[in-house]
């Protein structure tokens, strides 16, 4: 073997080496980042009572972090809800609501200065800090699949299906009071800082001391505020019920619930108002036709049950053939309900065969087509030798 027989011999064993230590160390990697992802999702749908003392001790390190002084006082509401309503409060010296008022008061507040709000400087500023020390390092391909692996999923399950929704379900509330207070109420949201639910991206950032503050905050209450003089707190949800896909869903109560007594009503990641929620035990057909919000009907229809709701309702079989019935009855303001019902192939351990209801589109003309669309083919390409 020549020399450069030899030399080539030897790169392509160390790089034969190599690769199963890069991939084997990839491997730890994506493991590592895995169980962050999972420790920040935990924090994110913690329903232990804050921390104060170690919430405080974040917000210092944050206002200091920022280059600010430390806030005068500290203050705390039992729910985001009322935290906004304290803002509103004392921005605009309005009385308010009475238990927020109450709150204040036991913490020997009756008339204070916010000042200006400094979130910009204590979150977007150490975020986007963050951020781009975080691309630096890892380039964008892998800085792309850092934040794939930390924080995809507790942003999907912590902002897109948590605090998006009461988010939103505020921002209604606050619009109903309306007047020169309601607004101040829906600004207030404007200059929160998600607590707890910023775990959803604090796991990217894991050991980046820019974020710590943000983190020791969150690893210890809910939703806050910082202004110039005062930073407002407040606690975690004593309750949070979730269907299978994360979303907040309850029939009984609400699905999200602060220690003060403020919660969210909601219904597959769909928030309601509690008045519809008290209904749901007891829901009639008369009453779901009454219902004149479509989003709010597909509420009761799926608590009710389609099955229920076709039987009880006067339901009309459209069509049958071997696949199954053809089921339609009319929604007022809205597209009607169509359903398939099939028996299933599959005997049941006693021996009977169940029957079970496909809701398809309100287009569907037979049986055939509606169970051939539940399996994403038409009605041509769907031809089983055997059902199942």
């Amino acid at each position: 073997m020549d020399m450069s027989t030899q030399t080539t011999a030897t790169t392509q064993a160390a790089s034969d080496g190599q690769r199963p230590n890069r991939r084997e160390a990839r491997r730890n990697e994506d493991m590592a980042l895995a169980a962050r992802a999972e420790r920040w999702m935990a924090t994110g749908l913690s329903t232990e009572p804050a921390d104060r003392a170690g919430a405080e001790a974040g917000v210092r390190i944050a206002y200091a972090l920022a280059g600010l002084p430390a806030p005068g006082r500290m203050l705390w509401l039992g729910s985001p809800a009322a935290g906004a309503t304290a803002v509103a409060m004392l921005r605009t010296g309005l009385p308010g609501d009475p238990k927020v008022r109450e709150a204040l008061a036991a913490q020997g507040v009756h008339d204070l200065q916010l000042g200006r709000s400094v979130r910009p400087q204590v979150r977007t500023r150490p975020w986007a800090q963050a951020r781009s020390a975080l691309a630096e390092r890892r380039g964008a391909v892998g800085f792309a699949r850092h934040w794939a692996a930390t924080a995809r999923r507790p942003w999907q399950q912590l902002v897109d299906q948590l605090a998006t929704p009461l988010r939103t379900r505020l921002t209604e509330q606050f619009g109903a009071v309306g007047g020169e207070f309601g607004r101040a109420q829906q600004d207030a949201l404007l200059d929160v800082v998600y607590g707890q639910h910023d775990a959803a991206w604090l796991g990217a950032f894991d050991s980046d001391p820019d974020v710590d503050g943000l983190a020791r905050v969150a690893a210890s209450a809910g939703w806050w505020w910082a202004f110039e003089h005062v930073a407002i707190l407040t606690e975690r949800p004593r309750a949070v019920h979730r269907d299978n896909l994360g979303r907040l869903h309850h029939g009984d109560g609400p699905a999200l619930s602060y220690p003060d007594g403020f919660g969210l009503h909601a219904w597959s990641g769909m928030p309601m108002p509690a008045e519809i929620a008290a209904e749901l035990p007891t829901l009639t057909v008369a009453r779901i036709r009454r219902e004149s919000n479509a989003e709010m009907r597909r509420v009761m229809l799926e608590h009710f049950g389609f099955d229920r709701y076709l039987r009880e309702s006067g339901a009309v079989e459209t069509q049958s053939d071997r696949f199954g019935k053809l089921w339609r009855v009319e929604l007022p303001g809205d597209e009607p309900l169509v359903m398939v019902e099939v028996l299933n192939a599959t005997a049941e351990p006693d021996g009977t065969f169940r029957t079970y209801f496909l809701r398809v589109p309100p287009d569907t003309q037979t049986a055939r087509h509606g169970v051939a669309w539940s399996f994403g083919l038409s009605s041509r390409e769907y031809a089983p030798e055997q059902e199942t």
